[in-house]
């Protein structure tokens, strides 16, 4: 059973004044969630459940664009390391692929897979998605389908935050750092409308901010 720590619904968060935030976005934002700093632990933890289970193998890491970004770049520091410091290590390679299906703070059923033009080259691989949230889940099949037609020989995905909501389609992916309530998240390279992602934190974005970076 997949493992992952959870923020309830009526967690209470931070106080904004409490951490480093930048000030032009301190009054767009309601409380910080989830710190860096347990964000960094809880990505150390994955990576290292990600090298016990696909440890051996040749792994191709498939970053999702633009969100997974920071959690890609953070949690192949931590395999980086743990390759570097045990007597069993795993080759690792990178891609990148984006995948759009939010406009504004709606996650919308037509999802834009960009880019994954040669996909065919993971025929026969090992391969990590790495995303960071999962909402409803159906970007992640579509992504999933996607890539099963280009016949991989494993597919495995780590996500830092599941979203709890009644729009999901039940899917849950192979790693999960957090499970998260049913609000709008921004920070640590998670957006709205590109604006956020220059948050160290993942924070409650506030109504206000919503229509002020409307597009």
């Amino acid at each position: 059973m997949t493992s992952y720590l959870q923020i309830a619904d009526d967690e209470k968060g931070h106080e904004l004044d409490l951490f480093c935030v930048p000030r032009h976005y301190e009054n767009d934002l309601d409380k910080v969630i989830i710190p860096h700093g347990l964000i960094m632990d809880r990505t150390e933890r994955l990576a290292r459940d990600i090298i016990q289970d696909m440890g051996g193998h040749h792994i191709v890491a498939l970053c999702v664009l633009k969100g997974g970004y920071k959690f890609f770049a953070d949690l192949l520091d931590y395999i980086k390391a743990l390759n570097q410091n045990s007597d069993k290590s795993v080759p690792l390679t990178v891609d990148f692929i984006r995948v759009k299906s939010y406009c504004n703070d709606k996650s919308t059923n037509n999802v834009k897979v960009i880019g994954g033009d040669e996909l065919s080259n993971l025929a026969g691989k090992n391969v990590l998605i790495v995303e960071d949230i999962v909402e409803t889940g159906r970007t992640m099949q579509t992504l999933l389908s996607l890539l099963n037609e280009c016949n991989p020989k494993m597919v495995k995905v780590a996500s830092l935050l599941v979203k709890r909501t009644p729009r999901s389609s039940g899917y849950r992916p192979d790693y999960i750092g957090f499970e998260v309530p049913d609000a709008f998240l921004v920070g640590y390279a998670l957006d709205y409308n590109e604006y956020f992602r220059d948050l160290s934190h993942i924070c409650i974005l506030n109504e206000q901010a919503r229509e002020k970076y409307r597009v």
